[in-house]
């Protein structure tokens, strides 16, 4: 199955470093079955998107944390081929992985461009604001969640990591 687990430049220097990488708690995001059956008029390229959307989302959610020194404002979204399970009492597209997930299972990587890094920004201070339900909080991160997200080989993470 298609997973989108949503990382931090930390998490791909430990990737790059020890070949694996740790999901945080073991959540993930996926084309599940939930997720097919609520957007029923979508085709599997638009439901992989919502998935990857919500991978995105989560990752803008790590950042919160503010423990990333380098790159503390872009999206990050590992891309793996692993088995997952559906957890739909947490969201229709949330699957339950084991980690850490290996470089070998790694489909892509994709991360945000240095353009969007403002826009995340604000929008990781505005996160909370925006679940609540304040109005300019929610543009703002969906601001962040329109911007365009760089893909790279899993092949070119040694060189993501040392010069990006």
């Amino acid at each position: 199955m298609r997973v989108y687990i949503p990382a931090t430049f930390s998490m791909l220097e430990t990737l790059d470093a020890e070949g694996q990488m740790p999901v945080r708690n073991g959540w993930g995001f996926a084309a599940t079955e939930d997720l097919v059956n609520f957007y029923e008029l979508g085709d599997e390229e638009e439901i992989e998107m919502i998935a990857f959307d919500d991978a995105a989302l989560a990752s803008m959610r790590l950042l919160t944390i503010g423990d990333e020194e380098k790159f503390p404002h872009r999206r990050i979204v590992v891309s793996v081929d692993v088995d997952a399970e559906p957890m739909p009492d947490m969201g229709e597209s949330v699957v339950k992985v084991a980690s850490p997930i290996s470089l070998e299972d790694v489909a892509a990587i994709h991360i945000d461009l240095e353009e969007a890094e403002e826009a995340t920004k604000k929008a990781v201070s505005l996160i909370d604001e925006a679940d609540l339900g304040d109005e300019d909080a929610e543009l703002a991160v969906g601001d962040a969640q329109d911007n365009y997200m760089a893909f790279y080989d899993p092949s070119e993470l040694p060189f993501l990591v040392e010069l990006l």
